[in-house]
């Protein structure tokens, strides 16, 4: 295998440094959900709890827009929790007639999980997406929270560009023959941990853990170089445990997004199930997409280490080291 020239690589690490620093510095995580929580009570009043994801410390410009026979609230609180603002107020409303959309939604690449507790018992979840933007109390049932859960945890695992890079890393590091065990090694260390976490039986702060999470991507990167200059390492003859061991960090991600929208009470393990299934179909449709396309650039007369190794090997070395610096000083 060739070794790269000093001027090919500054040439590609000059590339993609001026694409990263044209994007947007939080669009690894924008697919975090929302959540608006409506509780009826027995005195016609309504307990309100809208909580929406933060991105470099400021929130998406939306806010949910209530019916108009609804009466404005005298007071609201508001906590911050890292992540996200969590709004709570009281309101004068009926749960059976007019409409609630999210203003500004149209503008995102997220959704919203709206519940509706009513006062004789009953309950129903809505999800409200860019596309679909409010729905009429008068209308009967609602979206499938299986369907809800399973979706979002596939649109997290396919937009969440961190988890992304590092798959394909970790393609990078692995010969073709131990690919499925190394990802299934990956799939085991991120199932654990985000159960356990999503249960509430365990929980990090998310700074540190998105921070570890993209020190493990440059990680990634370095030992792939490491390798193809011929050197070895615990994590390039056993990739499967570096999978797993990181695995463990990219599932706490994965349960900050979980808790952003929130377990449904007395469905905890099914919606928990559904939104890791969810992220193992964006998983395997990853991985599925980045080896169909080296098996076609295969059957064509071009060199594979130049067009599909090496840019694959820049993009996340320094994806990886961008990620890493805007969350150490961002």
């Amino acid at each position: 295998m060739r070794a790269l020239s000093p001027f090919s690589s500054a040439r590609w690490l000059a590339i993609w440094l001026c694409a990263l620093f044209l994007a947007n510095p939080a669009s690894a995580h924008e697919i975090r959900p929302a959540a608006l929580e409506l509780t009826e009570q027995a005195d016609g009043n309504v307990a309100v709890i809208w909580k929406q994801p933060v991105l470099s410390g400021r929130k998406l410009r939306m806010r949910p827009i209530l019916p108009a026979q609804c009466a404005p609230p005298d007071q609201t609180s508001q906590e911050f929790t890292g992540t996200a603002t969590i709004e709570s107020w009281q309101t004068t409303c009926r749960l059976d007639q007019g409409e609630i959309r999210i203003e500004g939604l149209e503008q995102t690449l997220t959704d919203v999980f709206v519940r509706l507790h009513f006062a004789d018992g009953r309950k129903q979840t809505r999800l409200l997406r860019p596309a679909s933007t409010a729905f009429s109390l008068d209308a009967t049932g609602g979206n499938s929270p299986a369907s809800a859960y399973l979706r979002n945890g596939a649109e997290h695992m396919l937009f969440g560009w961190d988890h992304l890079l590092f798959v394909l890393g970790l393609l990078l590091l692995t010969p073709l023959r131990k690919i499925l065990w190394v990802i299934s090694a990956f799939t085991a260390g991120h199932s654990l941990t985000l159960a356990i976490t999503a249960l509430g039986l365990f929980r990090l702060p998310s700074a540190p853990v998105e921070l570890l999470i993209a020190l493990s991507i440059f990680f990634l990167a370095v030992e792939v170089v490491r390798k193809q200059a011929g050197k070895t390492s615990l994590s390039i003859r056993q990739p499967w445990m570096v999978a797993a061991g990181f695995g463990l960090l990219h599932g706490l991600g994965f349960a900050g997004a979980l808790a952003d929208i929130g377990l449904p009470k007395g469905q905890e393990i099914w919606a928990l199930l559904l939104f890791n299934l969810g992220v193992e179909i964006g998983q395997i449709l990853f991985v599925a997409a980045v080896l169909s396309g080296y098996w076609l650039i295969s059957r064509l007369p071009l060199d594979q280490q130049k067009w599909l190794a090496r840019p694959a090997l820049y993009l996340v070395g320094s994806m990886g080291a961008y990620f890493t610096m805007t969350r150490i000083f961002i």
